[in-house]
């Protein structure tokens, strides 16, 4: 069998004057083409002498992506399709409802995501075979081309469409389901929280997870490598109420930090220190804080806005602030554990070999997440796009410097956690509401 380069030199060459007799009787189109067949010729046999390795020709396949198409739209998007709501919920992780929003939107952002013709002429990929492919990966954690013999699309497509489609639900949601608690949120979170957990004036928990990167550089993997993880991770810092909701998600720095390096960088606690955000204030026995609080563990700093558990509690009291303390701030390792058995991507070693596209799967993950518990009507507070998020205008220098201080005051902080000991001993007499919803 002839290799590609003997191949190539076969193809005759015209004389000089045959070739100017050619030239001066073709049209433009067909000069213009015929260089580039002659210009990509010559490139691919130097290529092929210069290698040590055989050239391969990459084969070409007849996909029929309109068969594919018609395969999804009778299985899950016909009037009655093959598979009910129950299995379209499961394998997509939300409802067929939410699902076509996300495509209708995606189809009037970027001609992307839309029905074209390839430079052949030939039919491309549908929305639907796009979006569901990029879904797929995201809920499966499976390799591009895992679902080439379903919807009919090859590993490279496959991998654009998520991409794609990550930097698209970032662009789009971001604004409603990665926002800031307003005053209305604010006050909804206190009473649910109160309710449930018997902490009032608790924002939420914080907490931070590993993901680990199997495709890291090696340059990189010192600084993403951490002893007890033996392996490069990238850190997620987030924020979760009781319904599972992730307020705030920071993710991207090397996995060799930790948490308390975290938050040091986090941007959690920049509307308190420039004054920007909403009026959070309550009282606890008797006494009224100017600031809402997380639920956090020991290696936190002693901020006014952090409430750790008592380490070695040693009366009755203590102990059952402990107890409600550490069942409480349950809910951020519970969305962590649905946030990856949800979405397999993030609980498998990353693929991706820049921290840029980790990032657009992270947040697009996490605004997925958020949107399914609104859309299942589970979420605490309700979007309401007028609503006052506080003062727009940054505060003085001065004041940043005081509201800085006020942050980091541990004698607020002690006071707080006293506060809240008495509080929990004398009001909670039983033991704290955990809802344990099914949302993997």
């Amino acid at each position: 069998m002839a290799s590609p380069v003997s191949s190539i030199s076969s193809i005759s060459f015209m004389s000089s004057s045959s070739s100017s007799e050619w030239y001066s009787s073709s049209s433009e189109e067909d000069v213009i083409m015929h260089n580039m067949i002659m210009n990509a010729a010559q490139v691919f046999m130097a290529a092929a002498e210069g290698s040590s390795q055989p050239l391969t020709i990459r084969a070409k396949y007849n996909q029929d992506q309109e068969a594919g198409h018609d395969k999804l739209v009778a299985d899950y998007f016909a009037d009655e399709p093959v598979y009910p709501a129950e299995i379209f919920r499961r394998r997509f992780r939300m409802s067929r409802q939410l699902f076509l929003r996300i495509t209708g939107d995606m189809a009037q952002s970027d001609p992307f995501f839309t029905l074209r013709n390839d430079a052949r002429g030939q039919r491309g990929f549908s929305n639907l075979q796009k979006c569901t492919s990029a879904i797929r990966q995201l809920a499966y954690g499976y390799a591009p081309d895992a679902l080439d013999e379903y919807i009919r699309m090859s590993e490279r497509t496959a991998r654009r469409c998520l991409y794609k489609f990550c930097q698209w639900v970032v662009k789009l949601y971001s604004k409603r389901y990665l926002r800031k608690p307003n005053a209305n949120d604010v006050q909804k979170l206190y009473q649910a929280h109160e309710q449930r957990h018997g902490f009032p004036g608790m924002l939420g928990s914080i907490d931070c997870m590993h993901w680990q990167w199997q495709n890291c550089p090696v340059a990189w993997q010192g600084q993403y490598t951490r002893g007890d993880q033996g392996h490069p991770t990238i850190i997620l810092e987030a924020v979760a109420s009781q319904d599972l909701w992730i307020w705030h998600a920071f993710f991207g720095l090397p996995g060799s930090l930790n948490d308390l390096n975290i938050i040091y960088q986090s941007q959690i606690f920049d509307d308190v220190v420039v004054g920007t955000g909403p009026d959070t204030s309550f009282t606890v026995s008797g006494v009224e804080y100017r600031r809402g609080y997380y639920l956090a563990d020991g290696i936190y700093p002693t901020y006014s806005t952090i409430v750790k558990t008592v380490p070695h509690p040693t009366d009755d009291k203590r102990k059952k602030f402990a107890k409600f303390q550490e069942g409480a701030r349950k809910d951020i390792e519970r969305a962590f554990g649905v946030l990856q058995k949800k979405w397999h991507i993030i609980s498998i070693p990353a693929r991706s070999q820049t921290p840029r596209r980790l990032r657009h799967i992270m947040y697009a993950c996490i605004i997925l997440h958020n949107m399914i518990i609104e859309d299942e009507g589970r979420a605490i507070c309700d979007y309401d796009e007028n609503a006052s998020t506080g003062n727009s205008v940054p505060v003085s220098e001065e004041q940043q410097d005081l509201n800085a201080f006020a942050l980091r005051n541990e004698y607020t902080h002690h006071n707080l956690q006293a506060d809240l000991v008495e509080y929990i001993w004398n009001n909670a007499q039983n033991e704290p509401v955990h809802h344990m919803e099914d949302d993997d």
